[in-house]
């Protein structure tokens, strides 16, 4: 398939997600970061509050923490993250919270609702490497007992009949200090060293050195 027949069919796609209604329970429209063709793709849990109101994925605290670990790791910053990299979700809306204030996890059936979302988004990308964020990204293809079981490894997994690589993340949360504690801390440096050396980063990696170059002889 051309860039251009994926590019139209990603487009479409997410028209179709963003008039997606099928979770009466869920506090807010789907969130997108829009039709990215790319080779990789970037899978959080859901959107928290602030999500819905800037309209993009992991655009508050936890995003803050990912966006500074692409830059550190693989030398791309946010606005280069997000104009080459695909953003999905295990749930494209805000569930709201729960009755302890903090942010409702998604159910089974709200999990169900939406996966076909990625599926889609699998078969239609191909992606080579797939960066799930967090326990409930994680478990949506891989068992994951224990983070320090998954994070800091490398797996080969296949979804919607396509074959990728995955390679876990903790969520970057304020909330939980699991990634900033060892072993978590260490773990997470190893996993985001070997995303770094990924064939599929590495050639955005040299994309963007590129282009940079190009505008400054321009």
């Amino acid at each position: 398939m051309s860039r251009t027949s994926r590019q139209q069919l990603l487009q479409r796609h997410v028209t179709q997600l963003l008039q997606c209604r099928r979770c009466p329970r869920m506090q807010s429209t789907p969130i997108s970061g829009g039709a990215i063709v790319s080779d990789i793709m970037v899978v959080g849990q859901a959107p928290g509050p602030r999500e819905p109101v800037l309209q993009r994925p992991f655009a508050h605290t936890a995003g803050k923490t990912l966006f500074r670990w692409f830059d550190e790791f693989c030398g791309m910053n946010e606005a280069a993250v997000r104009s080459r990299i695909y953003f999905a979700a295990v749930c494209r809306c805000f569930p709201g919270k729960n009755s302890s204030g903090t942010d409702r996890v998604p159910t089974p059936d709200e999990i169900r609702n939406c996966s076909s979302w990625m599926d889609n988004e699998i078969r239609i990308l191909r992606p080579r490497l797939i960066i799930p964020v967090g326990r409930l990204a994680i478990m949506q293809f891989i068992d994951c007992p224990k983070l320090e079981k998954v994070i800091g490894h490398t797996f080969r997994v296949e979804r919607a009949g396509h074959r990728f690589d995955l390679f876990p993340l903790p969520h970057p949360s304020g909330a939980s200090p699991w990634h900033k504690i060892s072993p978590g801390c260490e773990l997470t440096k190893r996993a985001f060293k070997l995303i770094a050396r990924h064939p599929a980063i590495a050639a955005l990696s040299k994309r963007r050195r590129q282009s940079e170059n190009a505008a400054t002889v321009g």
